[in-house]
């Protein structure tokens, strides 16, 4: 009887085993590239910038990460040859990102901000050959410590949609969204008024979740055309979704025809008193009804630092240097687990960004990469 209550415990463990090294094979493991990398890295010399390029992707695949997610459009602007949006550089630097990453079996998602026009409230930058000249002293744009599009506007939203078929034109592995979506909540005062003195009551809050949610669907539709996956990387907090972005996280992750999968930025460490790491990425998953995979994206530019917003646990990230890599541990334990992706390459790769505990960091990841 011993016997074969050793040759099952043992059986247990060995299918435990292939289950989580399967699981570590299949991982994706990306990092961010942000407007501000390509802006240091991209100038007008077009053979520097080309071997800068390959150099990102370089340093990326000897980390033996597997995915980049490469901000194509940030500002009302594209990498890319776009027909809508201003071109940022003077050659197509999606398409030499997608071509050289290839080479080196690194797929590419196309990050979006969808509305945000600038960074500043500076309207003076936009020029008049910028589509998005004419809505200037209209209800179209929001200005106020940046300018956004108004999401309310079927035109705004077109123009959305229109710009992700325009990515969808590259070979590329997925289009992800993040977390810019409703700036301010009077934004679209007008609009909403005029929606319910046409139509049966609903509150403010509902009609601009319905705003964003019919974007969402419409961007899924034209990515699911293509069978490109596409994604939402939403605030780590829950409730700050619904609060402040309007974005329904809880409808996208369990009806069908929003997102084909999340990637929650869980910026927080394991002792944060306000938000911590392991529940939070509880809570995550327990809202995972559907067949929704789920990516985590995880705070590297916080390594070393204080976390202000952590309260009691502020000075965690100063005073560890594992973080990551148990964050990841924990993470492949999740039953919908997919993968994690760092912000951003700067802090991982540029010892301009280092702090004193971000080889250490860095080091302790390395160890469960393989």
């Amino acid at each position: 009887m011993k016997k074969i209550i050793i040759i099952i415990i043992l059986f247990i463990m060995v299918l435990t085993l292939n289950i989580t090294k399967e699981k570590e094979e299949k991982e994706m493991r990306a990092i961010f590239v942000s407007y501000i990398e390509l802006h240091e890295y991209i100038n007008e010399d077009i053979v520097k910038s080309k071997k800068n390029i390959d150099k990102v992707i370089d340093n990326i695949n000897e980390l033996k990460f597997n995915t980049i997610i490469l901000q194509v459009r940030d500002n009302c602007n594209a990498i890319y040859k776009s027909k809508l949006f201003t071109n940022t550089y003077n050659f197509d630097v999606l398409d030499y990102f997608i071509e050289k990453s290839r080479n080196k079996n690194i797929k590419v998602i196309a990050w979006i901000n969808p509305y945000r026009v600038r960074t500043t409230s500076n309207i003076e930058s936009i020029s008049s050959n910028e589509l998005i000249y004419k809505y200037i002293n209209t209800d179209y744009l929001y200005v106020d410590n940046g300018i956004y599009l108004n999401p309310s506007k079927s035109e705004v939203e077109d123009l959305i949609v229109d710009g992700v078929v325009e990515v969808l034109d590259y070979d590329i592995d997925g289009v992800l969204f993040d977390d810019y979506f409703y700036p301010n909540s009077d934004i679209d005062t007008n609009d909403y008024e005029k929606y319910i003195k046409e139509n049966d009551y609903i509150s403010k809050d509902e009609y601009q979740l319905n705003t964003i949610n019919r974007m969402i669907k419409r961007v899924h539709n034209v990515c699911k055309r293509k069978n490109v996956s596409f994604g939402v990387s939403p605030d780590g907090n829950i409730d700050n979704n619904y609060n402040i972005h309007r974005a329904d996280v809880k409808r996208w992750m369990n009806e069908k025809d929003y997102i084909d999968y999340i990637m929650p930025q869980i910026y927080y460490g394991f002792y944060n008193s306000t938000k911590d790491y392991t529940n939070v990425v509880k809570e995550w998953e327990s809202l995972l009804k559907n067949d929704i995979d789920l990516y985590l994206a995880l705070a590297f530019y916080k390594v070393g630092i204080e976390d202000k917003y952590a309260r009691e646990g502020k000075d965690e990230w100063i005073l560890n240097n594992n973080i990551i890599m148990r964050e990841v541990l924990l993470s492949r334990n999740l039953k919908n687990y997919k993968g994690f992706s760092l912000f951003r390459y700067d802090n991982i790769f540029d010892v301009n960004h280092y702090t004193n505990n971000s080889l250490e960091e860095l080091n302790n990841l390395k160890k469960i990469i393989k």
